[in-house]
C-alpha cells in the first residue's frame, strides 16, 4: 500500500492550507488556514508528530448526526479535521488512515 502525502494549496483569500491524502489520493485530513507558508509547514510538522497517537483524536458528531473527528496537538490545539462520515466505523477507518499516513514526509506544493 502506497503511503500518502500532504498537498499545500493557497486559498482565494491568499492564506495557505494543507490536505493529507491517503495512498489512493482520497483526502483524509483538512487543515485550518494559515497566513504564512511557515505556519502551514508548522501545521504539517504537527500532524507528522501527533497523528500516530490515538489519544490525539477527538471523535465528534455534527448537528446532523454525522460522525467526524479532529486531530489535536499535545497542547490540545486542533491541527486538522476530517470529513463527515456516514457511520462510526467509517470515521474509525478515517482515523486509522490518518494514523498510517500522517507521518509521511512527502509534501506536494501546489501554490506555484
Amino acid at each position: 500500500m502506497a503511503l500518502g502525502w500532504f498537498e499545500v494549496e493557497k486559498a482565494p483569500n491568499g492564506q495557505y492550507y494543507f490536505n493529507l491524502k491517503a495512498g489512493n489520493a482520497e483526502t483524509i485530513l483538512f487543515s485550518e488556514q494559515y497566513t504564512t507558508m511557515d505556519g502551514c509547514n508548522n501545521g504539517i510538522a504537527s500532524v507528522q508528530s501527533n497523528s500516530g497517537e490515538e489519544a490525539n483524536y477527538e471523535r465528534k458528531e455534527s448537528n446532523k448526526g454525522k460522525p467526524h473527528f479532529v486531530l489535536k496537538a499535545k497542547n490540545h490545539q486542533v491541527i486538522g479535521h476530517s470529513e463527515k462520515y456516514e457511520s462510526a466505523s467509517g470515521m474509525e477507518n478515517g482515523i486509522k488512515s490518518v494514523m498510517t499516513n500522517g507521518s509521511t514526509s512527502t509534501i506536494k506544493d501546489k501554490t506555484t
